[in-house]
């Protein structure tokens, strides 16, 4: 397993092309830029806790195919105790960073790549799923951090990708010889993009045999020769450059990932690395699957999140010495019940997780569905109370520049003293954490993260039975069910 050092090590080895606001970044020091140093960090975290013995039992199992130690992060889940583990170790690791570390989005495609490349070769008679335990061997011998690459960009979306204008608005095989495939098109959104080692793509949607060259799978390293990333903004970023350490807010692990636009211009990868290539049948299944597993995340990840956000919440309330009132303790109560609605839905898909045909664990889907559309609603809730107790101060709060400006800093410190117990400073550090927390790119990510509400929705009218549910009505009711059968 890779210490945190040794992560942050193996990151100035690569070398990416990295472009942020129109400029290339130098890629050996890349990690550093204020913009990114952050997210590094945040990641980081998953690295070092897995030597933390108090934390081992979470952030370590055995390999299922080395039989050797290794990161969680890096690993198939083997049973319903390794899925419930998973959300455990989430929640954990969001009350230490306050935000997202990154390594989740690999991890469910991983498992999701497994368990389809097995029943992909057992139908098809390819042998897909051999090259990948043999590509996941090494990830978890390297200890890689890879990133799942999913989204398309997808251009008009009322067309499939082989009628759109242009073929590359779709990530596509371009091309294939006996050594390997070449990609074109683009990802979006990859959270962490820039502070991996590989990345692992996958398809965006099910396909038809007319856009069998987009169901495509394979993984290679987010350095490749033909791979441009353009690094995204989020809100107030320029506050890590310009500004103190109190605007940031959480300024040691950032905001949500550091998402970018990744652009494949023909980029090789060998086929022992490829594990789809064509297959569009199973390009569903990989995109179901996956799916599935990262919305199990977020009740962990945004419980834990939630947490610190409550925390935050309420040291403000005590700091401003309003904290006894009842309508205080009330949204706090309130807060605390729509964070352990979110967790006890992760809880529940994993506890009822079941094996798939090549022996990992799947989530319900059912239940992990619900669960990240949850996420998409309660989140907003659980903020909007954290911004009902902040106050007003949380929009007009002067800058750190200001508290320690020689001329008018005085007056910073006199007029936004509140309990007298708590300190000015410390008063503006904990404000500051509820309105980054609670504002711009975390809550688009709470909604879009993982498949926007719609997608949630569509997976309900596939998995909540609904025709079972009339029929056990019927009977209920006395109505022979069978009767009115061909009817429909």
């Amino acid at each position: 397993m890779k210490t945190g050092q040794e992560y942050r090590d193996s990151l100035r080895e690569r070398n990416m092309t990295v472009y942020f606001k129109g400029e290339l970044l130098d890629s050996k020091t890349l990690i550093d830029h204020p913009f990114i140093k952050g997210h590094v960090n945040s990641a980081a975290m998953t690295y070092e806790l897995a030597f933390d013995p108090q934390y081992e039992d979470l952030m370590t199992t055995t390999s299922s195919f080395t039989g050797k130690k290794i990161n969680r992060f890096t690993c198939l889940h083997m049973s319903t105790d390794d899925l419930l583990k998973k959300v455990r170790m989430q929640r954990m690791i969001s009350q230490k960073t306050g935000t997202c570390y990154q390594r989740c989005v690999g991890w469910d495609a991983a498992n999701a790549t497994y368990s389809v490349t097995f029943e992909m070769d057992k139908a098809l008679g390819t042998d897909y799923h051999k090259r990948f335990v043999d590509f996941l061997t090494k990830w978890q011998e390297e200890d890689w951090m890879v990133d799942g690459a999913m989204t398309d960009p997808k251009g008009d979306r009322s067309k499939r990708p082989c009628d759109q204008d242009d073929p590359d608005l779709f990530v596509h095989v371009s091309k294939k010889d006996d050594k390997g495939i070449y990609l074109r098109g683009a990802k979006m959104h990859m959270t962490g993009m820039v502070n991996s080692n590989y990345m692992l793509v996958m398809p965006t949607s099910g396909y038809d045999e007319e856009n069998a060259d987009y169901a495509v799978c394979c993984g290679l390293p987010v350095d490749a020769e033909g791979i441009t990333h353009i690094f995204g903004r989020q809100t107030n970023d320029n506050r890590k450059q310009y500004d103190g350490e109190i605007d940031q807010g959480n300024a040691k692990y950032g905001v949500v990932g550091g998402e970018c636009l990744t652009v494949f211009e023909d980029v090789f990868v060998p086929w022992e690395n490829v594990f789809m290539c064509g297959e569009y049948q199973y390009s569903g299944m990989l995109v179901e699957r996956f799916a599935c597993y990262h919305r199990q995340n977020y009740g962990g990840c945004k419980g834990g999140v939630s947490d610190i956000v409550i925390g935050a919440a309420a040291v403000v309330a005590d700091m401003g010495g309003y904290a006894k009132a009842a309508h205080i303790k009330d949204k706090l109560n309130e807060m605390i019940h729509l964070t352990e609605t979110l967790w006890a839905c992760s809880v529940a898909c994993s506890a009822e997780g079941k094996p798939t045909a090549a022996g990992n664990y799947y989530v319900d889907p059912l239940l992990a569905n619900v669960g990240k559309h949850n996420v998409t609603k309660l989140i907003y809730d659980i903020d909007r109370l954290a911004q009902d107790i902040g106050g007003g101060i949380l929009a007009t709060l002067p800058s750190e520049a200001d508290l320690r400006s020689p001329v008018i800093g005085k007056y910073v410190e006199k007029f936004l003293k509140g309990v007298s117990a708590y300190s000015t400073e410390d008063r503006m550090r904990m404000v500051r954490l509820v309105e980054v927390m609670t504002g711009g790119v975390a809550l688009v990510e709470s909604m879009h993260g993982a498949g926007s509400p719609q997608a949630q929705k569509v997976m309900y009218s596939k998995l909540s039975g609904l025709e079972a549910k009339k029929r056990a009505a019927m009977l209920i009711a006395g109505v022979d069910p069978d009767k009115y059968a061909a009817k429909k």
